[in-house]
């Protein structure tokens, strides 16, 4: 037998690590939070000793959109799942991409059509539509009616040769398909209602239900983590394999992610691109531990992991089967905590795309500032949009509950006490304003913090910002001076 012969190119090679999953992604546009949930759980599920691949399913052509490889790498390595084997480090099962392995699909269909577990269909896809149009009709399920499933191996060679368009179909076998199913359990179901699948469509290229089949064999694939809306196809699969004498690996059917009304998950709720979480500045290691409890629970109250205690915890037999709901507070309070926990440097760092204007320096002080008081990295420009701009504040938003004349008196007032220590600042503000508080304790309380509102929209433009020493400090006093004077002067023309 030649190496490259179509027996040959079918044979199974031994492939390093125990326990081998595949994320195999279709370049079609970005990856969403349900397809980069599959992603997580088969990371993690390799656990430390086995072996994470990617794997580019580029075979539909109609949609295939070649900017989105790139972009689907990125995303994965983004969230920290690092792979083994792939399309850009390449691995024992080179290659990776799906529309440059059509030999090994080809090879896969001629076993088949060798051993009738398939058959060529020369039907046009104007009857197909008519065949479907007529079952609706009637009430029935769409599915093919087999027409070609008996024509004589003679005359569908003679139109083969003829050059007639044609696909090759699944020929399903009677009787049954059952299968373990690690998070579903034991799953039956009957053949007789199982469509014939196309498995090689007539430009050539596979459809998903041969290439999946051919490329998890081929790459050793142990165990494969898939949304359980693919439980009715698996039949279809399962007769690919046993047609070609290969064991199948063991089926984890995931649950779908449902909005918090228990519908369908849609971008209301959050079903949004991966890439938009990032540039809503959501951290990664926040969105991993996220999702991965859409589908899997630790079994104690711990709801905090990095992605390697992910991987050194997570199980099959803690996937869960029910429904996984897509809770955006708590990632809300995830994020803040992942936040909370990284070193100011390194949210220093972070905020780095979220503010270009800032300097190294600042962007250290602006992390020490933020860190305890934000839940996502974009609210950062428009908390602090007052220190890299001159802030316009109108008369009303100044003086807040004060007069004119009172907000403008109280400037005057606070203006140089800026020039001491910032951190006894309020406390010599407090001092100072003491002769014209009411001697009421809380109607003092209540006209103090009035008065602090004027002092923080004429520094910063907003009624909320960090604490003001702070804030005086990120853009110095000097700047701060030159808006309270602004202020005052903007206050004396209405007064």
């Amino acid at each position: 037998m030649s190496p490259d012969s179509p027996e040959s190119l079918l044979d199974l090679v031994a492939l390093p690590g125990s326990r081998r999953l595949r994320f195999a992604p279709s370049p079609t546009g970005q990856l969403h939070i349900g397809n980069v949930r599959t992603a997580l759980l088969s990371y993690c599920l390799t656990g430390n000793e086995g072996r994470f691949l990617v794997r580019i399913e580029d075979t539909d052509r109609e949609r295939y959109r070649p900017e989105a490889v790139p972009e689907n790498l990125a995303t994965l390595a983004w969230l920290g799942l690092a792979w083994d084997e792939g399309p850009d480090i390449g691995g024992p099962c080179d290659p990776y991409i799906e529309s440059e392995r059509l030999h090994y699909y080809r090879a896969a269909a001629d076993r088949l059509l060798d051993v009738g577990a398939a058959y060529p269909c020369f039907c046009s896809r104007e009857r197909l539509e008519e065949l479907r149009a007529a079952q609706r009709a009637a009430g029935l399920p769409t599915r093919y009616d087999g027409r070609c499933r008996t024509m004589p191996q003679a005359e569908s060679q003679a139109a083969i040769a003829g050059g007639a368009d044609h696909v090759v179909r699944l020929r399903m076998p009677p009787g049954q398909s059952r299968w373990e199913d690690l998070v579903l359990g034991p799953q039956e179901f009957q053949n007789e209602e199982i469509d014939d699948q196309i498995l090689i469509k007539s430009d050539g290229f596979p459809t998903y239900h041969l290439a999946q089949v051919v490329d998890d064999h081929l790459m050793g694939i142990t165990h494969v983590v898939r949304g359980v809306e693919w439980v009715p196809s698996t039949p279809k699969h399962l007769a690919v394999y046993a047609a070609l004498g290969w064991e199948a690996p063991a089926l984890a059917h995931v649950p779908l992610v449902l909005g918090p009304d228990h519908k369908k998950l849609a971008k209301r709720h959050g079903a949004m691109a991966v890439s938009e979480y990032r540039e809503m500045g959501y951290l990664p290691e926040a969105l991993a531990n996220f999702l991965a409890f859409l589908g899997w629970s630790p079994g104690t109250e711990e709801e905090i992991f990095s992605l390697a205690e992910l991987r050194s915890r997570m199980s099959f037999e803690r996937l869960q089967s029910s429904p996984a709901i897509f809770d955006q507070p708590r990632l809300d309070y995830l994020n803040g905590v992942w936040i909370r926990r990284l070193a100011v440097s390194d949210l220093a760092k972070r905020l780095a795309e979220f503010l270009p204007q800032a300097t190294s320096e600042q962007l250290t002080e602006i992390a020490a500032m933020v860190q305890e008081r934000i839940r996502r990295l974009d609210e950062v420009p428009a908390l602090l949009e007052f220190a890299f701009n001159e802030p316009s504040p109108t008369v009303e938003l100044l003086r807040g509950q004060l007069t004119p004349e009172a907000a403008r008196q109280f400037l005057k007032l606070a203006d140089p006490l800026l020039d001491g220590d910032l951190e006894e600042l309020m406390e010599r503000l407090k001092e100072a304003e003491a002769g014209s508080l009411p001697e009421d304790a809380k109607q003092a309380k209540q006209r103090f913090k009035e008065c602090m509102q004027v002092l923080r929209v004429a520094i910063t433009g907003q009624r909320v910002s960090p604490p003001l020493p702070e804030s005086i400090s990120l853009i110095g006093r000097e700047a701060a001076h030159r808006r309270i004077a602004m202020a005052i002067e903007q206050l004396a023309q209405t007064a």
